[in-house]
């Protein structure tokens, strides 16, 4: 049974950091790219990053291009999201997911290509 499981949110002043940790289990997770959504109250679930399987790739959406950086342990089987620069529009509920495919070449900036998602970690900035 494949469980990812996010953690790290919190409540920070704008301007703040923070990194979210995505545990993964139930998967090779060293064959698969993962991804970061985010999804406000009121609003659909939008990207914010991606990363391969080697983590030779990485893409983010523009919002966080520059401010958030996304990275993988493969031997701790965990993904991460270091946010920097909190801003108050970055509030939302952070979600891990898994792609579909094994070894993809590319990433997928699409919450419908992604298999697997954890329970999400709260992410709330204050100005």
């Amino acid at each position: 049974q494949v469980q990812l499981v996010e953690s790290g949110g919190g409540l920070v002043q704008a301007g703040s950091s923070l990194r979210l940790a995505c545990a993964a289990s139930g998967l090779t997770f060293s064959s698969y790219g993962m991804g970061w959504f985010r999804q406000a109250p009121g609003k659909e679930r939008e990207f914010v990053a991606a990363i391969s399987w080697r983590a030779d790739i990485t893409y983010y959406a523009d919002s966080v291009k520059g401010r958030f950086t996304i990275s993988r342990d493969n031997a701790k089987n965990t993904v991460y999201l270091q946010m920097n620069s909190l801003k108050v529009e970055d509030t939302a509920g952070y979600y891990c997911a898994a792609d579909t495919v094994r070894f993809a070449n590319t990433v997928v900036p699409l919450a419908r290509r992604y298999g697997y998602w954890g329970q999400g970690t709260q992410v709330t900035v204050s100005s």
